[in-house]
């Protein structure tokens, strides 16, 4: 299993994973645009020459937006996500970033409980921030 950055060329199979686990998923125009971006870092994770998990985040004035998690649902609970937002972050660091920060649904225990062992402290609630179905985000932050 790798994690390396994501090429024009994974964007296809990140919207396939993207179209099955999220009720409003990005386009492929939209990974293009922020994959391409040298503020933004984009990965994803490969194991047999599949990509199995994708992550990103937008680098905006010294703190990182993450705003694109996904494992494949037979993937999930393998500590996927942790050693891909933990390359996140060290990534970021890299860039200079200092913060970073994301929204996750209130009721994504399993996600929220990741986020709180990487470190990151609830900060507040976005009302209504999902659509299909309505539900709160939680806002969190991790501060370096």
């Amino acid at each position: 299993m790798i994690v390396r950055k994501m090429k024009l060329e994974d964007i296809e199979k990140v919207c396939e994973i993207e179209n099955i686990l999220f009720s409003s998923p990005w386009k492929s125009h939209d990974f293009e645009s922020s994959s391409v971006d040298n503020n933004n870092i984009y990965l994803v994770v490969v194991e047999h020459d599949e990509i199995i998990a994708y992550c990103g985040l937008w680098g905006v004035a010294g703190e990182g937006q993450i705003n694109n998690v996904a494992v494949k649902k037979e993937y999930q609970n393998k500590k996927i996500g942790f050693l891909m937002i933990s390359e996140l972050i060290e990534r970021g660091k890299g860039k200079n970033l200092t913060a970073f920060t994301l929204e996750v649904r209130v009721s994504n225990e399993r996600a929220i409980r990741l986020y709180h062992r990487l470190g990151f402290k609830d900060a507040g609630i976005r009302k209504n921030f999902y659509d299909k179905p309505k539900e709160d985000a939680l806002i969190m932050w991790l501060h370096m």
